[in-house]
């Protein structure tokens, strides 16, 4: 039997895969059968991006909650073609209930970003039904407090003094991060502040050439650009000094010459990672800009399941995956790609861009039980709309650059409906 590498890096796949499984199947087995999945719904809200809320009930009484990276209307419909496979199920069987909904086929394909969703969900509820926290569900703790890593905002690069402020700010803040990426572009006016959900025409918008001062958009970068980023983030690195990492956040929106250049341009300044500088599926453009840089590259936010990020593994083009926790197809998903990455000493950080606590807290369950994690997005703070008041009671904070895993069944999330009520989407009813 001849088996080549790709051979053997699925069945090496397979054998720590089954060991956290079995560790779940063992914790299952004597709540089996005995709690049954009455509804699953959703509910949008007015400050999550592209994302919504997913909750699945039971005839116990018990509610799980999870987040799927698209629309609520979107997700809504992609949940009543799921439904006739969930209600009446029991919510334990987490793996049929994950291989049914990301294996659907014609006439409908599976929507990942919306399984990954009701995947979070379901855990949330294995979680409270068993009586332990997802991490301890998922065979961990490997690492109780979780690094995270946030995001830098100076309203001109291009000038010294406001990077300064920014530094010191930054290093008077009680949450101790250090680790920060800023825009993929440098002007004078930085980087247009999107508000609402980011529907193409306002990412238009928004990234449209304006020469104001805006978020400069273009497929293909000029040498003015290059020099505008390199000056921009080498005043950063003065500003902050050696104590601080920076990287650079893009969208995806570069052609290989752009990105290399892009690359060039800030490689003297040390950077932690450049991000999502080229088209998100995989191609032999990542190859090329990996053969033409020393700045780690990383990627991830928009792929789905270990499909999605094995061609970037196998011909390993990055330094660090970035999976989205609905995105990629939720808890079971994530799982599945940080053993897979593990396999080539691939590290993984977790996507959590504009969402809710609850993906953020999803994102936290599985590094706790990831062994190559690297850092969680940063969803904490005004910069992000202060998402810590989703939270009842004592509100969740980062201190000394970490967040603590939360130990209370499931997730660990107590919702402030009051708040959910306060940050419903125009136009949408309470859990329609």
């Amino acid at each position: 039997m001849n088996l080549n590498r790709r051979d053997l890096l699925r069945i090496a796949m397979s054998l720590p895969a089954a060991s956290w499984l079995l560790n779940f199947r063992a914790l299952a087995a004597p709540f089996s059968k005995l709690v049954k999945i009455t509804d699953v719904k959703v509910l949008g809200l007015d400050n999550t991006g592209d994302g919504c809320l997913v909750r699945v009930d039971t005839d116990a009484g018990l509610t799980g909650y999870g987040e799927a990276a698209y629309s609520a209307q979107g997700a809504r419909a992609a949940i009543e073609l799921m439904k006739p496979s969930l209600i009446g199920q029991d919510p334990l069987a987490i793996e049929r209930h994950f291989y049914i909904m990301t294996a659907t086929q014609y006439p409908f394909m599976a929507h990942i970003p919306t399984a990954g969703g009701v995947d979070i969900a379901l855990w949330d509820l294995a979680g409270q039904i068993i009586g332990l926290p997802v991490y301890r569900l998922l065979g961990g703790p490997i690492q109780k407090d979780i690094p995270i890593y946030g995001h830098g905002s100076v309203p001109n690069m291009l000038d010294k003094g406001a990077c300064r402020a920014w530094a010191d700010q930054v290093k008077a803040e009680p949450d101790g991060i250090t680790t920060f990426k800023f825009t993929g572009l440098v002007s004078n006016g930085g980087a247009a502040r999107l508000r609402g959900p980011a529907t193409g025409a306002t990412l238009a918008n928004a990234f449209r050439r304006t020469g104001k001062g805006g978020f400069p958009y273009s497929t293909t970068l000029d040498g003015d650009d290059f020099e505008r980023v390199n000056q921009g983030y080498t005043n950063l690195r003065e500003a902050v000094g050696s104590s601080i990492d920076l990287a650079m956040h893009c969208n995806a929106q570069f052609d290989t010459r752009s990105a290399i250049g892009l690359c060039k341009a800030i490689e003297p300044v040390n950077p932690m990672w450049i991000e999502d500088p080229l088209n998100a599926r995989y191609s032999e453009a990542w190859l090329e800009l990996k053969r033409s840089t020393r700045v780690p590259i990383l990627t991830g936010e928009r792929l789905e399941l270990v499909a999605g990020f094995r061609p970037f593994l196998d011909n390993q083009v990055v330094d660090v995956i970035h999976p989205d926790t609905a995105c990629a197809g939720g808890i079971t998903a994530c799982r599945d790609i940080g053993k897979y990455a593990g396999l080539t000493r691939t590290p993984v950080a977790f996507h959590s861009g504009a969402c809710s606590l609850v993906k953020f807290y999803a994102s936290i369950h599985v590094a706790a039980a990831t062994q190559n994690l690297f850092k969680v997005e940063n969803v904490l703070g005004a910069f992000r709309g202060n998402q810590e008041n989703m939270a009842q009671g004592e509100k969740p904070a980062v201190r000394k650059g970490v967040f603590p895993v939360p130990e209370s069944p499931g997730l660990g999330l107590e919702i402030n409906e009051d708040w959910l009520r306060a940050h419903l989407q125009k136009g949408e009813k309470w859990w329609s």
